[in-house]
């Protein structure tokens, strides 16, 4: 993830100079803006939470750290011709230096640090993972619930390698437990094709309707080469036609249990069965952040140590035992106890975990 960020950095210096070369600053400024906030902030820095925040400082935490400095550097030149003031203040506070960004050499690219490739894994990644986070919230279920299973129909062995590459990223953001790469024949996922009439007319004229009633009589098969090959020739009574995947919408029907998405030649499909181990992991899970949001309200430091106690209810003690381990590392906690507990008991506070009240007294060490 630190190549990427550096190569799509890299890509990002290329791109500004020559919008600002072509006396584009709107466009140099929305790919900076684009950069900042949806790869370096909510992908970078959210996804290596765990590494700026280590105890240690080794060289994973000096990685992340000297990264994340080069990239924030690099944008404060980037941005000195647009936002001067801000950008001098920003660079100012990285460097701690008097000198001023505007007197600094403008970046330059490093074309040995673009990694094509890996850009287009990560991208595929990003989109794979927004496309899960949309079908959870159409089925309303949070992310910290665990789901069990992300199904993909890969157009070709490139997609399949890519999306397999990086797969553990995608499970650890959407919080699934595998991801299963079936063939698009396989049939599992049956896809439909609705035509595009403003974009059938211009181009088949009299014989669009024709063309339209081929293309909801395209099978399975024919369905699948267009989405790799992004074109698929039909027969009109003798005569070829070309039908290009962007004359129609391709759709994929629900199956039981599931919900799907399609986007481009990208299908998404998400198991929305909870099953109760499932279950007991998601109340855990919620109880972690119910608690770790009482230790921030009481000021608690992040090293101290707390003492758990939790009133006894038929729909969570399973839950707690089984995570208790995971539960008390979670939040510092050297003893954790379930028994029976008063809702005004000295201490005590209620929970909200999805609908079930529970009682828990969170105290110091």
């Amino acid at each position: 993830i630190d190549r990427w960020i550096i190569s799509l950095l890299n890509t990002l210096v290329k791109n500004v100079g020559e919008s600002l070369d072509d006396y584009e600053p709107t466009r140099a400024a929305r790919a900076i803006s684009d950069f900042v906030n949806d790869d370096l902030s909510n992908w970078y820095v959210r996804l290596n939470r765990k590494r700026f925040w280590g105890k240690e400082m080794d060289d994973d935490k000096k990685s992340a750290y000297q990264t994340l400095y080069a990239c924030l550097k690099t944008v404060s030149m980037l941005i000195a011709p647009i936002a001067p003031f801000y950008a001098d203040r920003l660079y100012s506070d990285l460097t701690r230096s008097d000198r001023s960004v505007h007197i600094s050499i403008f970046p330059a690219v490093d074309e040995s640090a673009i990694d094509k490739d890996l850009e287009k894994r990560m991208r595929l990644a990003q989109q794979v993972t927004s496309m899960v986070l949309s079908l959870r919230r159409k089925a309303d279920i949070r992310v910290r619930q665990p789901l069990g299973r992300i199904m993909i129909p890969a157009v070709d062995e490139t997609q399949k390698g890519y999306i397999e590459s990086m797969s553990a990223i995608v499970l650890n953001e959407v919080n699934v437990k595998t991801l299963e790469m079936v063939s698009a024949e396989s049939g599992i996922l049956v896809k439909k094709v609705k035509p595009d009439f403003k974009k059938l007319g211009p181009k088949f004229g009299k014989a669009m309707k024709q063309v339209a009633a081929a293309i909801t009589q395209l099978d399975q098969p024919s369905i699948a080469q267009l989405e790799r090959e992004g074109s698929v020739s039909i027969d009109l009574g003798g005569t070829p036609a070309v039908i290009e995947a962007c004359d129609v919408e391709i759709i994929s029907e629900d199956i039981p249990g599931w919900l799907v998405a399609n986007e481009g030649n990208l299908t998404v499909a998400l198991d929305i069965t909870v099953t109760p181990e499932l279950r007991r992991e998601g109340i855990a899970r919620e109880i972690v952040n119910r608690v770790q949001n009482i230790r921030k309200e009481r000021g608690f430091e992040i090293t101290d140590k707390i003492t758990l106690t939790f009133g006894s209810m038929p729909e969570t003690d399973d839950a707690i035992r089984e995570y208790s381990s995971y539960i008390s590392k979670q939040v510092l906690a050297e003893s954790l106890v379930v028994k029976p507990l008063a809702s005004d008991a000295e201490g005590a506070r209620t929970l909200d975990i999805d609908g079930l009240n529970l009682t828990v007294i969170v105290a110091l060490c």
